[in-house]
C-alpha cells in the first residue's frame, strides 16, 4: 500500500505492508487524514517514532473479524489503543494505559496510508450528516471538548484562549458555547476573523487585556504562551495546558504557589461529544482547511503544513 513514513527522514513509500488486524482489531481504508502540529514534531525527532505517521482520519472499515456489522461503515477512531486489562485500564483511565500504543505516534502505524488498524472499541461509525471534511477534525475537536470534562466553566467566568492555531480555534469555539466571557489572543488577523465571524471576542495585543481571567487555556505550546497565561490568570485561577511543549520550559514555580494557581494538563478527549457537535454543524471546521494534497505528494504537504500561518493541510488517499 501507499504510505508516508518516518524513518531516517520523511519518505513516501509505494509498497508498504498492508496491516493485518490483531485479535479484536479492524482494518480501515483511509479516505483522508489531517496533518497536525504533533506530526510536524514527530518528523523532527519527537518520541523517536518510526513508521507510518498520522492520527487524524476518516475512513471505511474494510475488514473486521468477528464484527461483520462494521464492514463498510464510515468511521473515525480514538488514537490510543489500550490493553484494557491492567489496573489503570480497569480504573477507567484508558488513555493513560502504560501498555498502550498510539496511532501514528507510538509503536502503531498511523493514518497517512491506504490502510490502518485499530481496535474495534476505538472506532465510531459516523452519521451521514457529517462530511468527510468535518469528520477528519473529530480527534482534535474531541481534544478541545476535553477541557469541559476537566474544568467547570460558567457564564460569569472570564476565559482566555492563547493561540490562534488549529487547536486554539477549536478550543475557542467549544468554550464559546458555554456562554462564558471569552477572549482569544492571537497573532494572525485572518485566523482570528474565523472566530470574530462567530461572535467571539479576539485580540492581538496582550497589553490591552486586563489580567484577572478565571481560566486561561494555553494552546501555543510555547514558553511565551505559558508566560502570558501566568500573567493573565487571576489568583486561585486555572491554567489549562492544551498543547505539548517541545523541549524544556522554564517555569516560575514560586509564582504558581504564591498565587495558588491550578495547572491542568489536557489532551485526548471524548469522541461522542465531538461527533455530536459536528452533526449539529455547531463548530466551523471547514474554514480551517488550507490545502489538500494526494498522498503521493506527502512530503510537499508536510513542507506546506510547516509554513508559518498555515492551518489544516489534508492528505487524500482516494
Amino acid at each position: 500500500m501507499r504510505a508516508l513514513t518516518q524513518r531516517s527522514g520523511l519518505e513516501y513509500c509505494e509498497k508498504y505492508p498492508t496491516p493485518t488486524p490483531a485479535d479484536g482489531e479492524a482494518v480501515v481504508r483511509v479516505i483522508q487524514a489531517g496533518i497536525c502540529a504533533t506530526d510536524l514534531q514527530l518528523v523532527q525527532g519527537y518520541m523517536g517514532f518510526q513508521g507510518v505517521l498520522g492520527h487524524e482520519f476518516v475512513g471505511i472499515v474494510g475488514e473486521a473479524p468477528h464484527h461483520p456489522d462494521l464492514v463498510g461503515k464510515r468511521v473515525v477512531g480514538e488514537i490510543n489503543a489500550a490493553c484494557r486489562v491492567c489496573p489503570v485500564c480497569q480504573a477507567g483511565r484508558l488513555t493513560h494505559c502504560p501498555h498502550r500504543t498510539t496511532l501514528g505516534i507510538d509503536r502503531r502505524d498511523g493514518a497517512f496510508a491506504d490502510y490502518l488498524a485499530l481496535p474495534v472499541e476505538n472506532l465510531y461509525p459516523l452519521p451521514d450528516e457529517i462530511t468527510n471534511d468535518q469528520a477528519v477534525f473529530t480527534e482534535p475537536l474531541a481534544a478541545a471538548c476535553q477541557i469541559l470534562e476537566q474544568v467547570s466553566i460558567h457564564e460569569a467566568d472570564r476565559v482566555m484562549v492563547i493561540g490562534d492555531g488549529k487547536l486554539g480555534l477549536l478550543c475557542a469555539q467549544v468554550l464559546h458555547r458555554t456562554g462564558c466571557r471569552l477572549t482569544v489572543l492571537g497573532r494572525h488577523p485572518e485566523k482570528l476573523q474565523i472566530l470574530a465571524a462567530r461572535g467571539i471576542h479576539t485580540s492581538q495585543d496582550p497589553a490591552s487585556l486586563s489580567p484577572g481571567f478565571d481560566i486561561v487555556v494555553e494552546a501555543t505550546g510555547t514558553a511565551d504562551g505559558f508566560k502570558l497565561a501566568c500573567e493573565h490568570v487571576r489568583p486561585k485561577g486555572t491554567i489549562v495546558l492544551k498543547s505539548t511543549y517541545h523541549g524544556q520550559t522554564a517555569v516560575d514555580m514560586t509564582s504558581l504557589v504564591v498565587h495558588e494557581i491550578t495547572v491542568v494538563g489536557s489532551r485526548c478527549g471524548p469522541f461522542p461529544a465531538a461527533i455530536a457537535l459536528l452533526r449539529e454543524n455547531a463548530i466551523d471546521v471547514e474554514s480551517l482547511i488550507h490545502k489538500r494534497f494526494p498522498i503521493e505528494q506527502g512530503t510537499d504537504a508536510f513542507e506546506h503544513a510547516a509554513t508559518k500561518g498555515v492551518l489544516k493541510v489534508l492528505l487524500e488517499m482516494t
